[in-house]
């Protein structure tokens, strides 16, 4: 009962607009000191502080950092120049470009917000010069962005290992495959949608501009090769992996010369913010996970579940059902702040790898970046697109399908994302 009314509490801050580190703090604290007295929280400071200051955490800023100098360095764009001399030639080629240098930059980023802040605004207007509607034209942008959260490094992926006490090595080594099946099923859905308007294709196939366009861009594939390389190989952790990566994407600025210093420090700026709250949910996840643990909430809910069944893959649907439902409402750091921690007891007693299901949670999250009322990522690119979000939805719809047959897929099809995680740590 006092949980439930602790719940109750948290949902109705939430309600009345109160951020949700705020939300998740005053409900813990609520809960602890009617079940433990105020002397329970003479430890609250250092609880959060020591719990957002983990070192796996210290990725989040620097790979925000690195794909801000990425795309103030002139870098983005040579990028766009190789991918569309490469797959310009395809009808409804320049589609099919926003997705591959999607695929690209979320390498880097780990952000799906920052991915279509940073390639939307370039994208968007040149594909709506070509004809492509609006609608259309955010809907590609919204759905190729959220392989951000899919594609290493993964902000959210992040999260979850430090949420589950997962390695996060292990996690972006099992997202390199659905990603991957992601970007070619939404370029799929993207040549469908231009054989059915008969868009444009942007130039002829020509060898001597794929190749003068590669050696320009040659410079900025040492990045996903330092980054992966460094963690495939294990040479690097994940957070040594973000701090070379921002050292290369400065050097490689410095080499171009075009370092735009104005839209640099304003993807700075946004990259703090956005690391800020991330950091903020967390350390307010610590105190709401510490009145939960003490509660035996986990414990119960696993031995509820297990009650009606201990098939796991009968389990792995009724969480992914649940996890589809939060993130119609919860952005993806917040809900797996606020879930993971309940539900891992549960995974782990009935043999659920917790690397498995962390790929799981990440594609239904990324899923639910796309779908309203919050929809962070689709919202940003009906904006960029001067779209109404309906309109926008109505198109998406085929684009989030992809996602979804990739999330069943690697839901039961468990060799898909984890052969590499096998082949490499096990």
């Amino acid at each position: 009962m006092m949980v439930l009314g602790i719940f109750l509490v948290l949902l109705a801050l939430i309600f009345i607009n109160v951020p949700i580190a705020v939300a998740l703090a005053v409900a813990a604290v609520v809960g602890l000191t009617v079940t433990e007295g105020v002397g329970s929280l003479v430890t609250v400071a250092l609880d959060m502080y020591d719990g957002s200051t983990k070192f796996s955490l210290i990725a989040i800023p620097m790979f925000v950092l690195a794909g801000a100098i990425m795309n103030a360095g002139g870098i983005t764009d040579r990028l766009i120049n190789f991918v569309a001399a490469l797959i310009g030639f395809v009808r409804g080629g320049l589609g099919m470009v926003n997705i591959g240098v999607s695929l690209f930059f979320a390498e880097i980023s780990g952000s799906a917000v920052a991915d279509v802040a940073a390639l939307g605004s370039v994208m968007i207007p040149q594909m709506k010069k070509r004809g492509y509607s609006a609608p259309l034209s955010a809907a590609i942008t919204s759905s190729s962005a959220s392989l951000a959260i899919i594609i290493p490094p993964s902000i959210p992926m992040i999260v979850y290992g430090v949420s589950a006490n997962a390695s996060v090595e292990q996690l972006f080594v099992a997202g390199v495959v659905p990603g991957l099946l992601g970007a070619v099923g939404l370029m799929s859905v993207a040549y469908a949608f231009a054989r059915k308007y008969n868009l444009p294709t942007e130039e002829a196939f020509n060898t001597k501009r794929v190749k003068e366009t590669f050696i320009d861009a040659m410079p900025t594939f040492l990045l996903p090769v330092i980054i992966l390389g460094g963690i495939f190989g294990g040479f690097v952790t994940a957070t040594e992996a973000a701090g070379l990566a921002v050292v290369t994407a400065i050097g490689l600025s410095l080499y171009y010369r075009e370092v735009n210093f104005k839209r640099l420090r304003s993807a700075m700026i946004e990259g703090g913010v956005q690391t800020a709250v991330v950091m903020l949910l967390v350390a307010a996840s610590v105190l709401m996970g510490g009145f939960l643990t003490r509660a035996q909430v986990p414990q119960e809910l696993a031995q509820s579940m297990m009650s009606l069944t201990d098939n796991k893959y009968v389990i792995l649907m009724i969480l992914n059902i649940f996890f589809l439902i939060i993130g119609f409402f919860l952005h993806s750091v917040a809900a797996i702040i606020l879930v993971v921690p309940i539900v891992v007891p549960l995974i782990t007693l009935v043999g659920i790898d917790p690397v498995h299901f962390g790929l799981i949670v990440t594609l239904n999250l990324a899923i639910g970046q796309q779908t309203p009322p919050v929809a962070s990522v689709l919202i940003t690119s009906c904006s960029i697109a001067k779209a109404n979000i309906w309109d926008v939805s109505k198109v998406n719809v085929w684009f989030v399908g992809v996602l979804l047959i990739v999330l069943l897929l690697c839901t039961y099809v468990p060799s898909i994302p984890m052969f590499l995680v096998e082949y490499f740590y096990r």
